[in-house]
């Protein structure tokens, strides 16, 4: 079977540090952009609770998770197996 593709832990880190470093300092405190980044910063953090859950589930039925860090990889990795096919069958 072949792995489940998840995103990496470290894209939603990445997102919360700019988030609340970065985008929450320049909205300003009183701003009302502030409570959208704060519900974005929120759904973040669920969204990888979620995710979490979803990597339990999987280790308890045994299945493979590979984790990417872009959708490149699937690409490059297609492309690189292939040609080691074609070398093999030369």
């Amino acid at each position: 079977m072949e792995p489940i593709p998840l995103p990496s832990h470290i894209h939603y880190e990445l997102l919360l540090q700019l988030l609340e470093r970065q985008t929450m300092a320049a909205v300003g405190r009183q701003s009302p952009s502030q409570a959208q980044v704060h519900q974005l910063i929120i759904t973040l953090r669920k969204a990888l609770a979620l995710q979490k859950q979803l990597e339990e589930d999987c280790e308890r039925h045994h299945l493979p998770i590979e984790y990417r860090w872009s959708l490149n990889n699937l690409t490059t990795e297609q492309a690189l197996s292939e040609a080691i096919l074609s070398l093999q069958k030369e």
